[in-house]
């Protein structure tokens, strides 16, 4: 258990300051273009995603997001203490992450975010990337499979959701501890973690129908 623990606690540190860093040197070096920000910022995450998954997946599962996690909990393919245990860990990687990236650039190591990220639009694409996410990761066979099947899911939701796809709870409360290009307001995280919570219903009601369907078959 102390394994899985500090895999799933390193595993959500080095993804939020992947993230975050990487926002950060692309909002420096694209001198204003959001586009190439974002773009660098989304390959940065792709990268990352698939080498942690294959190296920690074998460990802990590779969770690094509290609606994984709860899914993994509610497929009884986890028990509770474990479930508990990993999101402590992935609260606390993540907040850390996001102070190891402000650091790594020169900036406050806590410093929190003005970028306003509300609203409907906002939300539904939370609900839609975070529904995927869980129904990507989960129909994954294995780690081989969800090292690139999860990182491409994530990948192009940053560009097809008008929130970038955020899809974890963790990371959004890291996020909000960095004023930088992917940082979020700490008052606007409650309605993405919400947000996600339902997406995280929602991907467990599509697994659910998928799963009947090939049993029936």
């Amino acid at each position: 258990m102390p394994r899985k623990i500090l895999a799933e606690l390193l595993g959500a540190l080095l993804l939020t300051a992947t993230v975050v860093g990487s926002g950060i040197m692309g909002e420096r070096l694209a001198n204003g273009n959001a586009a190439v920000t974002l773009l660098a910022n989304t390959l940065a995450t792709v990268a990352v995603l698939a080498a942690l998954i294959v190296t920690l997946g074998p460990i802990s599962g590779a969770h690094f997001n509290p609606i994984v996690s709860a899914v993994a909990l509610q497929r009884r393919q986890i028990d509770a203490a474990t479930a508990a245990s990993f999101v402590v860990a992935q609260l606390l990687g993540c907040c850390v992450g996001a102070a190891l990236a402000n650091s790594m650039f020169g900036l406050p190591l806590v410093e929190f975010a003005s970028r306003t990220r509300t609203g409907g639009a906002q939300w539904l694409s939370e609900i839609v990337a975070t529904a995927g996410l869980v129904l990507v990761a989960f129909r994954s066979p294995g780690t081989a499979d969800a090292a690139w099947r999860v990182p491409l899911w994530i990948g192009a939701a940053y560009w097809f959701t008008a929130s970038t796809s955020f899809a974890n709870p963790a990371i959004t409360i890291g996020r909000s501890l960095s004023n930088s290009f992917a940082g979020i307001r700490p008052f606007d995280v409650p309605g993405f973690a919400l947000a996600q919570v339902a997406g995280g219903i929602v991907g467990v009601l599509l697994l659910r129908a998928f799963t009947a369907r090939t049993s029936a078959a």
